[in-house]
């Protein structure tokens, strides 16, 4: 059964590892659309392709444009937070069980 807890140990890790990359890639997003970008830059088009899906969710589900300012990094920032908090120590001491 440690293959197991192994397996999950390195799941969880994988999963944090890609919780911090995305949310770096939303803070430079949010830091980027302060400057006005060029937007045929390949970089920033890859910013915007990865980070517009699940920044369109938010904004259809939440809809805090109003007030002229953008929530959707912030919640999405949340997000990843409480994922961090939650879900990567709950897999790790699942993979203690099974070790």
């Amino acid at each position: 059964m440690f293959v197991l807890g192994n397996f999950i140990a390195a799941v969880a890790r994988i999963i944090d590892i890609a919780l911090t990359i995305y949310m770096w890639i939303i803070v430079i997003r949010a830091v980027l659309s302060w400057v006005h970008p060029d937007p045929y830059n390949p970089i920033v088009r890859l910013l915007y392709q990865v980070t517009e899906p699940l920044m369109a969710f938010v904004r259809r589900r939440i809809p805090l444009r109003g007030m002229g300012i953008d929530f959707s990094p912030m919640i999405i920032l949340l997000a990843i937070v409480f994922l961090q908090s939650f879900l990567v120590p709950s897999l790790m001491q699942l993979s203690y069980y099974f070790q």
